[in-house]
């Protein structure tokens, strides 16, 4: 392997740094606005989660690397639903899956809007709301959560954005804990009714 292969391979690995797979290196593909949760950001929020992860069910939104979703596996989560609109990315999400022997995570390629809104939805424990930055999506997404089934009354919701934009949630969703890393701010809510 050339040297150039060797450094975009080393790039395009994410690592899980708790639970079960601690430590295991995922594959994740090259593609355009793809940016992992940073291993800081993951270790701040899973601790966040920790008395929470155990047994949930979780739905990781515009999944692309699966570092969230992965990790909350890998901590306990009794299931994982990945959606992500890029082949690419849902092709490698099923791979790492199956690489990891995993059967309690799902990826789906969809639009995460559409998806939300589906009438077969379940409520979920945990959300994870990524979307890519400088998209719009963040404010549409929110306002699809807030009228689909996928949230019920002590559903958490994690969002990371972009540090510059603000964030209008819904008046039943909580604020638990912000924080902000470089260019990025995240926070943790809860809906306090349905």
């Amino acid at each position: 392997m050339t040297q150039a292969k060797q450094k975009q391979s080393r790039n395009n690995q994410l690592r899980i740094i708790g639970g079960q797979w601690r430590g295991r290196k995922l594959n994740f593909p090259d593609l355009s606005g793809l940016r992992p949760t940073s291993d800081r950001i993951r270790e701040t929020l899973f601790n966040w989660l920790q008395a929470d992860i155990i047994g949930a069910r979780c739905l990781d939104l515009f999944a692309g690397s699966g570092a969230v979703g992965f990790e909350a596996l890998s901590r306990g989560a009794t299931e994982v639903v990945f959606v992500d609109n890029m082949q690419a990315a849902v092709s490698q999400l099923n791979q790492n899956l199956t690489m990891l022997k995993n059967e309690k995570g799902q990826a789906f390629r969809g639009d995460a809007l559409s998806f939300v809104l589906r009438d077969d939805m379940v409520p979920f424990d945990i959300v994870f709301l990524d979307p890519p930055f400088k998209s719009g999506l963040l404010g549409k997404c929110i306002s699809a959560l807030e009228q689909s089934s996928c949230l019920k009354k002590d559903s958490l919701i994690y969002i990371e954005n972009e540090k510059q934009l603000d964030v209008a949630v819904p008046a039943n969703w909580n604020s638990l804990k912000e924080k902000k890393a470089g260019q990025v701010k995240y926070a943790l809510y809860e809906v306090s009714g349905s």
